[in-house]
């Protein structure tokens, strides 16, 4: 008898397909060797049969009961294989557990140092815009008349310098020596 050989022994279902025939194989030696002993009556053949056939069942029964026994192995082996990779899921998910609450930590705190400089900076601003305001209120502003050359030249759309001075581009007002002329 040959058996496929898998992963873990042989291919199960080939080998019980094997008990099985032999199984019925006996049956059918045993039934023969009754009718030879009746018939005969108590000869030497029948015991030698009846030998045979008591061996191949014992064989079968002791297969039974060491398969019992290599799959009660196999499964000790099963269950502590099944333990560790239990225990090794348990390590990474804790593991996974901790590097996450670190990320929420982490982002936590980012978040609130945000808020902490974009308040710090809002309060300056505040601040800055309190001085402003401070500043400006001791000012005092006085409208500019409409026939000063600044003023002219902002609603003439002339540059200043050419309203102002009336001379030619590049020469100061009044003149070349600066003064005014009148």
């Amino acid at each position: 008898m040959r058996f496929s050989v898998v992963e873990i022994g042989y291919d199960q279902r080939q080998v019980d397909s094997c008990l099985d025939e032999l199984g019925v194989r006996l049956t059918r030696l045993a039934a023969l060797a009754e009718g030879v002993a009746g018939a005969a009556g108590a000869g030497r053949e029948w015991d030698r049969i009846r030998q045979e056939a008591g061996g191949l069942c014992g064989l079968l029964r002791r297969l039974d009961l060491d398969d019992a026994a290599v799959v009660g192995r196999n499964a000790g082996g099963i269950e502590r294989e099944a333990t560790e990779i239990l225990a090794r899921a348990r390590i990474e998910l804790d593991a996974a557990r901790e590097e996450a609450r670190q990320l929420r930590e982490q982002a936590y705190a980012e978040a609130v140092q945000a808020r902490r400089d974009f308040e710090a900076a809002l309060y300056a601003r505040r601040r800055r815009e309190e001085r402003a305001d401070e500043i400006l209120t001791g000012v005092s502003v006085e409208p500019v008349p409409a026939d000063t050359p600044t003023a002219a030249a902002g609603t003439s759309g002339v540059p200043a310098t050419r309203a102002a001075g009336g001379g030619p581009a590049g020469q100061p007002p009044g003149g070349r020596d600066g003064a005014r002329v009148r």
